[in-house]
């Protein structure tokens, strides 16, 4: 009889047997694949300390009831390694892999995964791309297996670019990036931008440099003194912005930035007093921001005696909780369906994944570097400074249209 009645329930399971996977107490592996080594290593390092913290919080209570394993893995910011890193990640049962520094391993990523997912039904796998910034990425290169986090390289120099149409001190500008797509998609919108916002302002030099390579910067420093520049915008980010700037105040340059990744380790104590009101940052938070992140920034600061930058880190656990929830599954074909569209509240208010190319929308904020102060007293990297808000835009004024045509599985 017992026998009889284990071998009923068995059939029972497997005949209406819950989804793919059984979710409450389940393990959700995230394969992490960003550098670990080479110049940008304080970068990728900082990130994947985010990820395990932020899985530890969300471990400890989340909707779902799964359980976040994050399996960090070097990819060296190439995107040959970022492709044997991937390979590595699904022979360990990652079904959901995480990215962000560089659009070249965002792109190997999206590549393999289109071709992986194609050929093997039953073991797909998703890519939240947390800060690989291309456009590209959700316009003539998108995937239906890849949603990102981060606002685009477009999308920050709409927004940067109308706070800086209303400073009238901008009347030349020196362009600097790196040398790869986001550098170069930095220094075009850069020009499109200013010459229907503020066509009189001159563009007095546009530079690319080799990316995390250049250790010193005292000849583009030397450039932009020359040109007669007042306002430097970058999209540098790491090393290749804090030793800019740190090259920048070393030769007295007297000119503002325009930036969108001075959180980056290292770019804090690069800026210094040195920089006090000239460092100028777009992004979808900041330091001071209050809401769900404080606690955890200052936990994160305690724990670490580091600053938790990408933030949006969280968001990338809110979408995952929520679309496990509504789905009641973490089979990654129905979590991407549940995805596609989704309104949900994040640390930073409330956001939605666009359909039509997978790109979140949520509003940004223009940052200046100064003095800490009672109003905001959150002093990155102990320098007695904080990046502080100035102007806040809805996601609607940085929103720009998609030329995706998002092919999804049948």
């Amino acid at each position: 009889m017992k026998t009889s009645f284990n071998l009923t329930a068995a059939a029972c399971i497997l005949a209406f047997g819950a989804p793919a996977f059984a979710q409450q107490g389940e393990t959700v592996k995230i394969a992490w694949l960003d550098p670990l080594s080479g110049l940008m290593a304080a970068v990728g390092t900082n990130q994947l300390k985010t990820f395990q913290f932020l899985a530890e919080e969300f471990n400890k209570k989340n909707a779902a009831g799964v359980k976040f394993e994050i399996i960090g893995i070097d990819n060296k910011l190439s995107p040959q390694e970022t492709t044997a890193a991937l390979r590595s990640a699904m022979d360990q049962g990652a079904r959901y892999v995480v990215q962000g520094n560089g659009s070249g391993p965002a792109l190997a990523i999206m590549d393999a995964l289109e071709k992986h997912n194609a050929r093997n039904p039953g073991k797909e796998v998703v890519y939240i791309n947390y800060a690989a910034v291309d456009p590209d990425l959700t316009n003539s290169k998108c995937s239906y297996w890849h949603f990102r986090l981060d606002a685009d390289t477009s999308m920050k120099m709409e927004a940067l670019t109308t706070y800086m149409k209303d400073q009238p001190d901008i009347k030349k500008v020196y362009l600097i990036n790196q040398n790869y797509s986001h550098g170069q998609q930095v220094s075009k919108f850069a020009k499109e931008n200013l010459a229907r916002k503020r066509p009189d302002v001159q563009i007095v030099g546009d530079d690319l440099h080799p990316l995390a390579q250049v250790r010193d910067f005292a000849p583009y420093i030397a450039k932009i003194k020359q040109s007669g520049a007042d306002t430097v915008i970058t999209g540098n980010w790491g090393s290749d912005l804090a030793l800019l700037i740190k090259a920048g105040n070393d030769a007295g340059l007297n000119v503002k930035y325009y930036t969108y990744y001075a959180v980056t380790s290292g770019t804090p104590t690069a800026m210094g007093a040195a920089s006090d009101g000239k460092v100028y940052q777009v992004g979808y938070s900041h330091y001071n921001a209050e809401g769900p992140i404080k606690p955890l920034t200052e936990a994160y600061k305690k724990k670490f005696n580091d600053d938790m930058y990408t933030t949006v880190i969280y968001t990338a656990f809110s979408m995952l909780n929520e679309a496990f929830v509504k789905t009641k599954s973490t089979d990654p074909v129905k979590v991407a369906a549940a995805m596609e569209g989704m309104k949900f509240k994040s640390f930073n208010g409330d956001v939605e994944m666009r359909k039509a190319d997978h790109q979140l929308q949520q509003g940004l904020w223009i940052t200046r570097w100064e003095k800490a102060s009672a109003k905001y007293p959150y002093s990155p990297e102990n320098t007695g400074y904080t990046l502080a808000p100035v102007k806040y835009y809805e996601p609607y004024v940085a929103s720009t249209p998609t030329s995706c045509q998002m092919k999804r599985p049948s």
